[in-house]
């Protein structure tokens, strides 16, 4: 592991946030960090207010697509909410449809089969439209780049409104209305929206019209947080309040849905780390094994005992899912041995019976073993299917941007990309992707960094301390939970590896003049010579609560040691 200190702020901001705030100087420094340097920005930080959103409005195109979507419902046509089969397509559908239809009954819904049709926009899918007489599409976390299949609706007297939010090519279809902050005209003050935050913005406007603010729509943001948590976008300014908002709905009146899989778990406040690792793989899995209209059908269910079924449904797709992407992930590793491609700076594997729907899953996991960019084939009708993720730091959408002689066609973000390619070009573009990579990439980012926010001391470390910090929350990318690190470090002489395999390292921890403290680290069984013989040790950690017995204590969560 790479530790990076953060560097300090501005010590007059910090001691200004000391005075105006009343807090300790590591918390003063750890909210200038985050860029506030004012009591009205922390204010608004630890108090978000749906007050805070920004005026729909001012998002290019908002304004035809109101208009649009008015006379669409005025002149009793059909609507078809279109959305990728991922977390955030199939939310952004359930959010616009479970609206359109509360106001109005011609509204259907539509996802995209990840096999048949793959990601997006599908001439399939405009067919279908078509054939059941549908005049307005609206498309959700898709549709940026689908000049071809816009042009091919047009031609069938089908309009579209998108709603996107990745980043757009040099030219944007020809539709109605093209909602996307990140469009280099649009003056939208905030860029980080995910696909279903852009589908929260329309409703916003539309409701407006009808004289409803932002208050009455809430009951919609247990799915824009769920979007947000899934698709990694920064938790930051509106997604931070989105998000804020979208907890407190999933901890005190979900849907129907979300209370079928809150039942199934059995947790009973959730944080966005739980929807990212609990709830996201559930509604992710019924894409993945089968199809995406399964996780609509849930999240626009709104009876408790028919949802249930569903939800048990989805469960037994996520047992499916984590099997076969533990068996690829296998299967994989292996491929990198026998191809002795260990010392490469990248992972491109193939095999043309691997699940579609976990290959990018896959990835992840390759990047945990050897961490590189990377990416995981498999066959695809009579193409090359690939998941691509990246290493922290390397934008690995530029990097196959650059090996764009090889691939038919390929999308995405910097973290996380997909492909199609030619089977006869695989080998060529794998060589390619290694020679862009290596010409490219900064070698310091092949080693996994941990980012350091402070030094601090065990005495800063108290119950008021870890209140304030809980505060920060929700916590994501732009907002990450605070790390630290302290030196001079001793076991009181208990440590020891607990778990299976001795995999996980449990110490408690002293500095002279300080309190003793719990430390476990998880995956750190092989450090434990490190602490032994009274040496002394630095360490980085977050701060953690541990419920023993009814018992609530601090606990410092390890995340890597070193002399």
């Amino acid at each position: 592991m790479r530790w990076t200190l953060k560097p300090k702020p501005n010590q007059e901001t910090v001691q200004f946030l000391q005075h105006a705030l009343q807090v300790e100087e590591p918390v003063a420094s750890l909210l200038a960090q985050r860029g506030i340097e004012t009591y009205e920005q922390a204010k608004d930080f630890f108090r978000p207010n749906l007050k805070d959103l920004h005026n729909p409005f001012l998002m290019k195109d908002m304004q035809k697509a109101v208009e649009r979507i008015e006379k669409a419902i005025e002149n009793n046509e059909n609507i078809l909410v279109y959305g990728d089969y991922d977390v955030d397509g199939t939310t952004a559908v359930s959010l616009m449809s479970s609206y359109l239809k509360s106001e109005y009954p011609n509204v259907a819904t539509y996802i995209p089969d990840r096999y048949n049709e793959g990601y997006g926009i599908s001439f399939q899918g405009i067919d279908f439209a078509e054939d059941n007489n549908f005049t307005l599409i609206i498309a959700l976390d898709c549709g940026i780049k689908a000049i071809d299949k816009i042009a091919y609706a047009e031609e069938k007297n089908i309009d579209f409104i998108i709603c996107d939010h990745h980043r757009p090519g040099e030219n944007v279809p020809n539709a109605v209305a093209v909602l996307d902050p990140k469009q280099t005209d649009c003056n939208y003050p905030y860029k980080e929206l995910c696909g279903c935050g852009v589908g929260f913005k329309l409703i916003q406007a539309l409701a407006s019209k009808k004289g409803k603010n932002v208050e009455d729509l809430k009951e919609y943001l247990d799915l824009v947080a769920t979007a947000i948590g899934a698709d990694i976008v920064p938790i930051t300014g509106e997604n931070r309040i989105l998000a804020y908002f979208g907890l407190q709905v999933i901890n005190s009146a979900p849907r129907a849905g979300f209370k079928a899989i809150i039942n199934q778990i059995k947790k009973e406040t959730l944080t966005i780390t739980d929807v990212v690792f609990v709830i996201a793989p559930r509604i992710n899995a019924a894409g993945r094994m089968k199809h995406g209209q399964y996780a609509v059908d849930l999240l626009t269910e709104t009876n408790v005992e028919t949802a249930q079924v569903y939800a048990q449904e989805i469960e037994d797709f996520n047992t499916d899912r984590r099997a076969a992407d533990k068996q690829i992930t296998v299967e994989a590793l292996q491929q990198i041995e026998d191809n002795n491609e260990k010392d490469r700076l990248t992972s491109v594997v193939y095999q043309p019976d691997w699940h579609k729907g976990v290959i990018g899953i896959v990835a992840s996991r390759l990047i945990e073993t050897y961490y590189r960019p990377t990416l995981v084939f498999t066959k695809s009708g009579d193409k090359l299917a690939a998941s691509a993720r990246s290493v922290k730091g390397f934008d690995v959408y530029n990097a196959l941007e650059a090996c764009a002689e090889h691939i038919e066609q390929f999308g995405g973000h910097k973290y996380a990309a997909g492909l199609t390619l030619k089977e006869e070009n695989y080998e060529a573009f794998k060589q390619k992707f290694e020679q862009v990579v290596q010409a490219t990439i900064d070698k310091r980012l092949l080693t996994p960094e941990i980012t350091i926010d402070r030094q601090i001391e065990l005495n800063d470390i108290s119950d008021k301390f870890y209140r304030i910090l809980s505060q920060f929350a929700p916590f994501g990318p732009g907002n990450m939970s605070p790390v630290f690190m302290s030196d001079n470090l001793h076991d009181t002489g208990y440590g020891k590896c607990v778990g299976e395999d001795n995999k996980h390292l449990r110490i408690t921890v002293k500095q002279p003049n300080s309190n003793p403290i719990v430390c476990i680290g998880f995956g750190l069984g092989d450090k434990l010579n490190l602490i032994k013989n009274n040496n002394h040790f630095k360490a980085v950690y977050s701060i953690d609560e541990n419920e023993w017995q009814g018992n609530v204590s601090l606990q410092l969560k390890l995340r890597d040691l070193q002399e």
